[in-house]
């Protein structure tokens, strides 16, 4: 394992790239894992590629890492704090996600992104720091950040009120404001007959129908998709009630509500894939959830490599 990580690092070297990307393995940091952080064999490569920085030629100019809410406080995030410190780095910190771009999905992500130097942040009082906030982003300083902005995760539903309806993220519509259960005839036949394979079971619901997350077109926010989507209901994204009751929620029949899984295309519109992405033919559809769990959110991400890259006048 070690042999081969160091060949591919070597590799990644010579190309003497001015930035590195970097989404090591998750598994380490995830809250329902082992948590064994640099003690899990999955983090050696990214520990191999730190421990190379200070030892080649030419090293990055600028790095930019993510990975799951709980890397923040890894053992593996002080070792790269500290190496990219003793290589000349500086590095800002960020814990983020869409629904503080007003998309409805609960994706918390920690980034950090790093500049050697001579290179330097827009605003170098953050430097070392963590930042829960678009501050930094939207060109405000610490003495300008604007109220709601700066806000730790446990009070993002406070940003709710922003976001667009998942509605708008959805491949096959149907009217939000239906306030009486109605049956599936509403939907147009050919749109049903795609969805059909997106239903989900009656034996799923009779099954794991306490522990489904459910929401409707008029909600303002999803639970984050994982690469297990579609293959279990149990924690790995948010179902869809095609058909809205006048009681939302539990306490009405799921089995009338018309519960579907969120399409692939729909899943990249919420991570804010561009209208023209689609996958090849080829990619079978469990696949194509398993990308989607393990891809990033380009409202989150796009501002901050746009951060990363500008440099101060």
């Amino acid at each position: 394992m070690m042999f081969m990580s160091t060949i591919l690092v070597t590799v990644l070297i010579s190309y003497g790239a001015d930035a590195w990307l970097l989404s090591p393995p998750c598994q380490p940091y995830t809250r329902q894992g082992l948590q064994k952080q640099s003690g899990d064999a999955r983090a050696s490569s990214f520990l191999k590629i730190l421990e190379l920085i200070p030892q080649t030629k030419q090293p990055p100019k600028m790095l930019f890492v993510e990975n799951v809410v709980g890397f923040e406080t890894s053992d593996t995030r002080t070792k790269m704090v500290e190496i990219l410190a003793n290589s000349e780095f500086f590095t800002q910190e960020f814990i983020l996600s869409p629904l503080q771009f007003a998309v409805p999905y609960s994706r918390p992500r920690y980034f950090c992104m790093a500049k050697r130097k001579p290179l330097s942040f827009q605003f170098k009082v953050f430097n070392n720091q963590l930042l829960y906030s678009l501050g930094p982003l939207l060109g405000q300083n610490e003495n300008t950040l604007i109220d709601g902005f700066d806000q730790a995760p446990e009070n993002w539903d406070k940003l709710l009120q922003s976001c667009e309806p998942v509605e708008s993220f959805l491949e096959f519509k149907n009217s939000s404001d239906q306030a009486d259960e109605e049956n599936l005839e509403n939907i147009a036949e050919g749109n049903l007959i795609k969805m059909e394979k997106f239903f989900v079971p009656s034996c799923l619901i009779d099954r794991w129908g306490s522990a489904m997350d459910i929401i409707y077109p008029d909600s303002k926010r999803c639970c984050c998709f994982t690469k297990s989507y579609y293959r279990y209901v149990k924690g790995t994204g948010s179902l869809l009630a095609t058909v809205q009751p006048k009681d939302k929620g539990k306490t009405s029949s799921l089995k009338e509500q018309g519960l579907r899984y969120f399409t692939p295309r729909e899943v990249a519109n919420l991570h804010s894939f561009p209208e023209d992405f689609h996958f090849p033919q080829h990619i079978s559809l469990r696949q194509r959830y398993a990308l989607l769990g393990n891809s990033l959110s380009i409202a989150v991400v796009a501002p901050l490599l746009c951060y990363l890259f500008t440099q101060p006048l």
